[in-house]
């Protein structure tokens, strides 16, 4: 949108549709999900005449993000945004807690077990192992493998019933 328009659209109305957009936004790094699913979207602002999309990284170090911000500015400009800013902010830190109930669901029926709630601990003893239920045969059975899974914010796992390896989006 520029200055020049004759008709100045509703920013909430529009702000509402990019929303929608962005649900077919999905992360490189897990195609299943959404930045929607990932809740790594913020907010969505107009100034100035420019839509401007607020991402939080899953880890501040997360390598995805430029595509991520590259993919966001695509699909909008398929729809007709081409005045459209991607801003990342790191504080307040983005968690788990932001992942959509959907999400969570599609990563499961991926193959990758969803974060826990909040931490499940089967152990009093410090740093002990979180009890992470397999996404293939649902035992609570597993054993952690390495702290680093395929990506910095999953960790790898491997299920004593089934056998299977598999990843596990840590909480945090």
């Amino acid at each position: 949108m520029n200055k020049t328009t004759q008709h100045t659209p509703d920013p909430a109305l529009v702000k509402q549709q990019i929303w929608k957009i962005l649900e077919e936004v999905n992360d490189p790094e897990v195609p299943v999900l959404s930045v929607i699913d990932l809740g790594i979207v913020r907010d969505v602002v107009f100034n100035d005449y420019q839509y401007e999309v607020v991402i939080t990284p899953t880890y501040s170090g997360c390598p995805a993000m430029d595509i991520i911000s590259m993919n966001i500015r695509l699909k909008l400009m398929e729809y007709g945004y081409k005045d459209v800013k991607v801003k990342q902010v790191l504080s307040p830190a983005w968690t788990t807690d932001w992942m959509s109930e959907a999400g969570k669901e599609k990563l499961k029926a991926f193959g990758i077990a969803p974060p826990n709630p909040k931490q499940q601990v089967c152990s009093t003893a410090l740093f002990a192992d979180e009890s992470v239920q397999c996404p293939r045969c649902s035992s609570y059975n597993t054993t952690r493998i390495s702290e680093f899974g395929s990506t910095a914010c999953k960790s790898l796992y491997r299920c004593e019933n089934c056998k299977e390896p598999f990843d596990y989006f840590k909480c945090h």
